[in-house]
């Protein structure tokens, strides 16, 4: 069973947002390496949202853990779709997650907060100040109001909704809940629900989340009063002219009574109440239905917002990765930018595409709008492009030249060789790869010679494979034995138009980009005129 939120801020100070962490290398759909290059930060501020703190941590997770079942992506998009469809469920949802977003942070306070003793004052938002009363009480009312609302609302037809409704109302059957909704009884055995102390009659001390006990002061001035009747003294003799007096005797026992009644709440009943929650499964699993459901509604706002066609990808089932993108912009460049150019992009049969042109063209950035586009349609979420039919891909990998480290003994080349081969080894012909030029660090003879072996090792997995690459001779060679589609970042005027056109681009407008960011020859000999 997936692990839940809760349970990955278990050890946490405070909650996280970006808590989750990509898998290792072959065991996710992304790895580390990839996440980074694909910018999923970016990527997850552009989509974000969500207004509640775990509803933008599932997403999160989701775009760190993206999905690779075909069944479980098809399932958030017909619960999009149905949002989309039924304004009553939608807004009626948006209303509870407004609600939870107002309140959250009181469940999150009981449940990580830091006692400050009975005279401290909060500065932090994870600070408590007294004996906790007042955030236990809001912060199990937020659990429980959550679970009234979903059990009032409308039942959803789609199978992920209903799930997600499901695991909410399941919560009203769990211990936590029958906790949260009272009493607990504090036993020799433990704490105790109401249900677990039916038929008991063993002793058990009834917490209520308040300093007055009617009960215990009702006990104590009971006593008192045996005592005055059972021994008639001049000490149990109080006078209305006394009573002033005799007041000064109950400031002392408010002193004793404050500390005692309030410590004992806090360190026996709070305390390890707060502990049960935090570490029950059914607390996890309502948190992040809630999560989910802010997911869901962040996708259609991100949709409204951006700017432009979004759609639902269309998925398909097949041997090998294909993707088929109309329009296609960048999620995070295209956002509100009406200017952004789009492309359609085709991998098919032939499972490799060579992709050349000068720098500044926008090779880059076009890989980075292919992944990320895939990314996003493997959380159920729309997509920035007229249309788009795709393939669920295993895994996404993104390579660039990477630095080498003086302890890892191997040099540019070896360092980059290792990672494309940690890849290859990990592919399968479901997986979508992009290769940031090949074989960094060596001549140009060898260079050939291996990027030619590792291209071909692709091909004959059978993986869509995108290279980027200034080699036009490499893609000459492959264009010449009939494998790969060889595209190429179009230039008018000396300016990039930043679109993908068939053909090989064999110039590099160096010069160009050197007098943009000012070093190119003339702007060095200027800097060197200019010291002496």
């Amino acid at each position: 069973m997936k692990e839940t939120l809760l349970e990955s801020w278990r050890d946490n100070v405070w909650p996280e947002v970006q808590s989750t962490k990509p898998l290792k290398t072959g065991e996710g759909v992304i790895d580390e390496s990839a996440f980074n290059t694909i910018e999923v930060n970016e990527v997850f501020d552009t989509v974000n949202h969500a207004s509640t703190m775990i509803g933008q941590a599932v997403l999160f997770r989701s775009l760190t853990q993206p999905l690779g079942v075909l069944e479980e992506i098809k399932a958030k998009q017909e619960a999009v779709e149905e949002l989309r469809n039924n304004s009553a469920l939608k807004e009626n949802l948006e209303h509870i997650v407004q609600n939870a977003a107002a309140n959250e942070k009181n469940f999150y306070l009981l449940l990580f907060g830091e006692f400050l003793g009975s005279f401290g004052t909060a500065r932090e938002e994870h600070e408590i100040e007294g004996y906790g009363y007042l955030q236990y009480k809001r912060g199990i009312r937020f659990m429980l109001e959550l679970v009234d609302q979903i059990q009032v609302s409308e039942a959803p037809k789609s199978a992920y909704l209903k799930n997600v409704f499901d695991k909410i109302k399941a919560f009203a059957e769990s211990r936590a809940y029958s906790l949260m909704e009272g009493p607990a009884y504090i036993t020799e055995n433990g704490i105790k629900s109401k249900q677990e102390r039916e038929g008991s009659f063993s002793p058990a001390i009834i917490f209520k989340p308040r300093i007055f006990k009617p009960l215990l002061l009702t006990l104590v001035f009971g006593i008192i009063w045996v005592l005055a009747s059972l021994f008639p003294t001049d000490m149990f003799k109080v006078s209305v002219e006394a009573i002033p007096t005799a007041s000064i005797f109950f400031i002392p026992l408010l002193l004793v009574y404050f500390p005692v009644v309030g410590g004992f709440d806090r360190d026996s009943c709070i305390i390890p109440l707060r502990n049960e929650f935090k570490s029950s499964p059914a607390v996890g699993e309502t948190l992040d239905a809630l999560g989910e459901l802010d997911e869901l509604l962040s996708f259609i706002k991100f949709a409204d917002a951006f700017g432009g066609d979004m759609v639902l990808p269309e998925l398909i089932e097949a041997d090998h990765h294909r993707i088929n993108l109309a329009d296609a912009r960048n999620p995070v460049l295209g956002k509100e930018n009406p200017d952004y150019v789009g492309n359609n992009f085709i991998l098919d049969n032939d499972k490799l595409v060579l992709v050349t042109g000068p720098n500044s063209g926008g090779k880059t950035a076009f890989c980075k709008t292919v992944t990320q586009i895939q990314l996003l349609a493997q959380i159920g979420c729309y997509v920035p492009a007229s249309s788009a039919t795709l393939t669920v891909a295993d895994r996404i990998y993104y390579q660039v030249p990477e630095i080498s480290h003086l302890d890892d003994g191997e040099g540019r080349f070896g360092t980059e060789l290792k990672r494309t081969k940690d890849i290859f080894l990990t592919t399968t012909a479901k997986s979508l790869v992009v290769l940031d030029e090949l074989s960094e660090g060596t001549t140009f003879e060898e260079k050939m010679e291996s990027s030619s072996n590792v291209l071909n090792g692709f091909y004959r997995k059978g993986n869509s494979t995108i290279l980027i690459t200034h080699n036009h001779q490499l893609v000459d060679n492959f264009v010449a034995q009939g494998i790969g589609v060889p595209r190429q970042v179009e230039f008018a005027n000396e300016a990039p138009t930043y679109k993908l056109i068939p053909g090989i681009s064999r110039v590099s407008h160096a010069d160009r980009v050197a007098k943009k960011i000012g070093f190119s020859k003339e702007d060095i000999d200027n800097y060197l005129s200019d010291s002496k």
